[in-house]
Parts: C-alpha cells; sequence; structure tokens
C-alpha cells in the first residue's frame, strides 16, 4: 500500500525517471505543434505571436491545472490513470461514470496507435534537409518494428537510460530555443493572451487552428497515467524544468518565424529550422532517441490500461507476461503485435506527419473531455466546494469542447481513423461488460450451508468412484453463504462428483492496484472450505500458485490434511492430488432473444475467439483441469404448439 508520503516524496533519482518515462510523448510536441499550426498559411505578427500565445496558456491550463495540480491529487494508492481513477470514484457515484471510462480508454489507447507513428516521423524527417528526395517510410517503419519486437524482453536495462536521454532532449531544446530568441525577444510579449483571442477572432480561419495549438498537450495525459511509477511529488518537481524547456523551444521557432514573415515554411518545420547548421545532424539523431523513447512510454501505457481494463470486465483476458522485475511493468503480447500492424498501416495511409495530425489530435480530444468528467466526480467524492468544482469543470470542458470541435473540421482529413478506431474499441468494451453483465444475471445461486451434509454424505459414499480427493470449484458468489447452481449440479447430477475434500474459491479484484489478501471459511473442517482472495486490479491472479500457498498455510497451522485417504498411500504420508472444475458456457439453441440480446451476445461470443479460457486467465495447469460446457439460456423459450398424434399400433395380447 503507497502512501501520501512515498507518492509525494521527490528525489534526484526519481525526478530522473519522471523526466524519462513521464514526459516523452509532450516533450516531442515541439517537432511538429507550430509547424502544424502555420503550415500552409501566410505567416503574419497575428498568427504567429497568436500561436505562441495559445500555446503557452494551453500548457498552463490543461497541463499544469488540470493534470499537474489537481488530476494527480486523485491518487489510487500511488497510482494514476483513467482507469484507476474510475476505479476510485465507482463506488460513491452512478453507474453512468462508466460511460466516460470506456470512451476515455478506448481512445486512448486509440491515441497509441497514433503517437509512435507521428513522433518518429517527425523526427526522421529531418533528414529531408540533406535529402529531399528521400523515402523516409522504410526507416520509420523500420524502427517502429524494432521497437515494438523489443518489447517482450523487457525495458529494465534501456530504461535506465530513458531518463539521461531525455534530460539531454530537455535541456538541449531549451538551449537552442533560448538561442533562437535572442534574436526576438519581443515575441515573449505573446504571455498576453490577448494575443492569442486576437489569433482566434481577427485572423481568417484562427478558430480552427486551434486543432494544430492542441498537439502542444497531447502528452498531457500520461503525467497522471505513469504516477505509479514516478510519483506525484517527483511529477510536480521535474514539469517545471521541462514546461520552461517547452516554451523555450516554442518562443524561439516563434522568434524565427517573426524574422520571415511572409515567406512560406520550410518542408523541415520550424523546428529544425532554428538549430544551428553544425548541429542538424546531432539534433536528427537525438530527437530520434527521444520519440522512440515518447513511444515507448506510450506502448508500456496501452499495456497497463488494458491490464486495467481486464480486471474490470471492460476487456477480454489477454495473456500477460511480466518480462521484468518492475513494479508495474507487463507485457500483452496481443495488444503489441496488434499495435504494431495498426502504426505499420497509419505509416503507409498517410506517409508523412503532417498528415496524421488531424487523427493525432481528435483522439486526444476525447480522452480528456472523458477525464475533466471523472475528475469532477472525484472533486464531489472529496467535498470540495460545489462553486470551485462547477467553476473548474466548466472551464475545462469549455476549453476542450473548442479544441474538439476545432479539430472535427480535419475529420475527412485523417480524423475519421481515430474516430473509427475510438469507436471499435469502445464498441469491444461494451460488448464484454454488457456480455459478462448479461451472463451474470442468469447465474441463480443456492445456499451452500444448506447442501453441506449432501456434500459429506456423497464424500463418504464408498459406492461411487472417487473422482478428486480435493475438488476445486471457482465460484462468483462474494461469500460462503451462496453457490451458483450449476456448480451443485455438476457436483450432484452431472455425474456424481466424490472427493475428501470440496474448496470453494473466489476472486475478488480490489480497486486498489496492488493489494494481495486471502481469507479461508472453514464450512466443515476436513469436508468443506471457502476461500476469498482479494486481489489488486494490477495483479495477475496467478491462482494455481495462490491457492497453492494458502494450501501450505493451512496445513502449517493444522487447520486441514492433504494426504490422500487410500490406504496404500496414506501410510507414506503422500498428498492427495487437487483437480479444478470450470465451466464453458455456449449459447443454448433454446434462447428466444431480443434483438438487443442478439446483438450483445454475438458480439460477446465473437470477443471470446481471442480471449484467454478461464483455465489460461487463472493460470491452471493443464494436467489437473476439467472443463465441463454449460448452456446459457438467456430467455425461456415459448411453450411449441406440440400436438400427439393417436398411434395406430394395436398391442398383441399374451394369449396369442
Amino acid at each position: 500500500m503507497t502512501s501520501h508520503t512515498t507518492v509525494d516524496r521527490v528525489s534526484p533519482q526519481g525526478l530522473l525517471i519522471a523526466i524519462g518515462i513521464v514526459f516523452g510523448d509532450i516533450g516531442t510536441s515541439p517537432l511538429y505543434t507550430i509547424t502544424a499550426v502555420v503550415r500552409g498559411h501566410a505567416l503574419n505578427e497575428t498568427l504567429v505571436l497568436g500561436a505562441l500565445s495559445c500555446i503557452i496558456w494551453t500548457l498552463t491550463l490543461q497541463t499544469t491545472i488540470k493534470y499537474v495540480i489537481i488530476t494527480l491529487r486523485a491518487d489510487n494508492k500511488g497510482e494514476g490513470g483513467i482507469f484507476s481513477l474510475y476505479a476510485l470514484v465507482r463506488r460513491y457515484s452512478g453507474r453512468w461514470l462508466m460511460v466516460p471510462a470506456i470512451v476515455g480508454g478506448a481512445f486512448l489507447l486509440a491515441d497509441g496507435l497514433i503517437t509512435p507513428p507521428i513522433s518518429v516521423s517527425s523526427a526522421i524527417e529531418g533528414l529531408l534537409i540533406f535529402y529531399p528526395e528521400l523515402d523516409t517510410e522504410p526507416i520509420i517503419i523500420g524502427i517502429l518494428i524494432a521497437l515494438f519486437v523489443g518489447q517482450q524482453f523487457g525495458t529494465k536495462q534501456l530504461g535506465r537510460l530513458f531518463g539521461p536521454i531525455m534530460l539531454v532532449w530537455f535541456t538541449f531544446i531549451g538551449a537552442v530555443g533560448f538561442y533562437a530568441l535572442l534574436s526576438e525577444p519581443s515575441v515573449l510579449k505573446a504571455i498576453n493572451p490577448l494575443y492569442g483571442w486576437r489569433m482566434l477572432t481577427q485572423y481568417p480561419g484562427g478558430f480552427w487552428l486551434l486543432g494544430g495549438i492542441f498537439l502542444c498537450t497531447t502528452g498531457a495525459e500520461a503525467l497522471y497515467s505513469d504516477m505509479g511509477h514516478c510519483g506525484r511529488g517527483n511529477i510536480r518537481v521535474s514539469w517545471v524544468y521541462v514546461k520552461v524547456t517547452l516554451l523555450l523551444s516554442y518562443a524561439g521557432q516563434t522568434a524565427f518565424l517573426m524574422q520571415h514573415l511572409g515567406e512560406p515554411i520550410s518542408e523541415s518545420g520550424a523546428f529544425y529550422s532554428t538549430v544551428p547548421a553544425s548541429l542538424t545532424v546531432f539534433s536528427i539523431i537525438l530527437a530520434t532517441m527521444a520519440t522512440i523513447i515518447a513511444s515507448q512510454a506510450l506502448i508500456s501505457g496501452a499495456f497497463t490500461l488494458v491490464g486495467e481494463a481486464m480486471r474490470l470486465d471492460f476487456w477480454p483476458r489477454q495473456r500477460v507476461a511480466y518480462p521484468s522485475d518492475e513494479r508495474g511493468q507487463l507485457y500483452v503480447p496481443f495488444v503489441n503485435w496488434g499495435l504494431m500492424v495498426g502504426c505499420i498501416l497509419i505509416v503507409l495511409h498517410f506517409r508523412e506527419s503532417k498528415n496524421m495530425e488531424a487523427a493525432f489530435g481528435l483522439a486526444v480530444t476525447l480522452t480528456m473531455l472523458m477525464s475533466t468528467l471523472l475528475i469532477s466526480a472525484y472533486l464531489r467524492v472529496k467535498r470540495v466546494n460545489t462553486v470551485l468544482i462547477v467553476l473548474l469543470t466548466g472551464i475545462f470542458l469549455t476549453v476542450e469542447s473548442t479544441f474538439l470541435i476545432a479539430n472535427l473540421v480535419k475529420f475527412e482529413e485523417g480524423g475519421w481513423i481515430s474516430v473509427t478506431l475510438g469507436l471499435l474499441l469502445m464498441t469491444m468494451m461494451v460488448f464484454w461488460y454488457q456480455g459478462k453483465g448479461l451472463i451474470n444475471r442468469l447465474t441463480h445461486y443456492d445456499t451452500l450451508p444448506s447442501n453441506l451434509p449432501v456434500l459429506k454424505a456423497l464424500s463418504n459414499d464408498t459406492s461411487i468412484p472417487k473422482f478428486s480427493t480435493h475438488l476445486v470449484y471457482l465460484t462468483t458468489a462474494e461469500n460462503y453463504n451462496q453457490i451458483e447452481n450449476e456448480t451443485l449440479f455438476s457436483i450432484l447430477n452431472r455425474a456424481p462428483k466424490r472427493a475428501d475434500i470440496y474448496w470453494f474459491i473466489h476472486v475478488c479484484v480490489e480497486d486498489e492496484p496492488y493489494v494481495m489478501r486471502y481469507k479461508v471459511d472453514t464450512l466443515a473442517r476436513e469436508d468443506a472450505y471457502f476461500v476469498t482472495f482479494y486481489l489488486g486490479f494490477r495483479i495477475e491472479p496467478r491462482l494455481n500458485l495462490l491457492f497453492r500457498q494458502v494450501v501450505h498455510d493451512m496445513v502449517a497451522n493444522n487447520e486441514v490434511t492433504i494426504e490422500t485417504k487410500y490406504q496404500s498411500l496414506n501410510v507414506h504420508r503422500i498428498a492427495g492430488d487437487f483437480r479444478f472444475v470450470l465451466f464453458r458456457r455456449f449459447l443454448s439453441y433454446d434462447n428466444e432473444l431480443t434483438n438487443y440480446q442478439r446483438l450483445i451476445m454475438t458480439g460477446y461470443l465473437l470477443l471470446k475467439r481471442i480471449a484467454l479460457t478461464a483455465q489460461e486467465a487463472y493460470g491452471l495447469d493443464t494436467s489437473n483441469v476439467t472443463t465441463e460446457a454449460v448452456p446459457l439460456v438467456l430467455s425461456t423459450p415459448r411453450k411449441l404448439p406440440l400436438y400427439r398424434i393417436p398411434s395406430q399400433f394395436k398391442q398383441i395380447s399374451n394369449e396369442q
């Protein structure tokens, strides 16, 4: 359990880690933001200074105030991210909060398909300064493939280099920006928000330029998502240095543009135009490393996001690997290869970073809108002054809605891709969640204590062949007073299963990220036990390992005897076998479904094809698991108009 003292602790190592992990995405935004705003427009003072003013205040309102000051307060035992925030507030608020959580999570994943291509592309395109005819696509795709292939080996060793490299990157862009700023220091007057207002109202089409402005804050969500890796204190302190270097870089690019009013912007973009010629090659190499680090951080964030979604029943269970012993670092193969294919297709479709800008901003805007709704619920839970909550929520929703409208104008230019990806991911989450909900509502329970006498009798009935020494069932029942009817049916009716001891295991997913506890209820000593595991939503439920440890502890405390009762083996104190029984549900032909139920179950069953089986999801050995098929009946069928026809057969009497 992470205390607030630990979360707020600041250390030199923590600051370096924060700079390396948290700020990669937002730190590479200077490569393309100002270029995206002014490209294709006539450069004049209203446009150039207005763009800088909007960037300054966007970084202040969205990144500094919303995320660094307010959102980082919402730590779920030291962890952050949109699903952590949802887990933190869902117990106090209505079920409607599931909607912004799913929408935000879906579009954050969609952002993961666009950030690596646009970041790496914007860095590699610096080579066009030397080779204007160079085809950068093979280089970009090669870097992306190497990046995704390397995920399975973990980033523990490489991660140690992230901090120093990003520290050099921020120092470099700050120094280059400051050097360029010296030629036109008057651009600093853009700190006055009136310059931004003039651009929006006086420059032709100025409002629609907000779509490009928004790119300066696209990495703000990472500040919150990566809180568990670095701590709130380290992020807040390091942000001071990062923001200064970012503003110097943007101001330096603006100073360069002010000296070239009336001229078209170069193909290499505003950033590389401010870099001294002698440092161009170094800047391209450094920018490429920085964008790879930014992409790595986003990919790791996607793994964490999907891991949390699986715990919250928003996503089908996938295989999760832990390539290193770093806390919180995981690897989801299905997501990794899916992202890789998606990123390659994005590069092949858009070809250049400038064509990706519309798709990029739209996905992040929708995520930020959803996080605003969730943070508003958090502030209500914390009993913050209602007037202040309404004021802050209103400001953020207004700013983000404005950015959303400005980005929607680029829908046909590529924004449709991020919207389509987000809607697809959102639909998957809804189908899975609703499908699981339908199945859970169909689950009927009986009282377990009232069935203990028949279980004891079955256990002692030697006329029935013994199925197993220890028989283990997973149950969704939250306490020992209940048990699913299908579990009792499996034990008593479907080829009765005699065992010496019956075990019932329930896994409770906690809203805390890393909690690991268990409780054992002895229903009948040496006959039946109910074990409840309380696991954090970021803990892999490896039941084989966890259950083995529980049994070991119980044996040590003389709570249970696990030796087999076969006479020939018992004298040698040989442990009995453990067998798990799992259920594989299928849609019964007897169903008469509504159109909505048919749609949900069709989507749910399609998603089950890419999901792990319960056996794989709970880490159970293949040698001791039995799987039984159970039909799902969502609706009782109508009585059919079936009539009996009289038989014409005449029975022959015995006398004849």
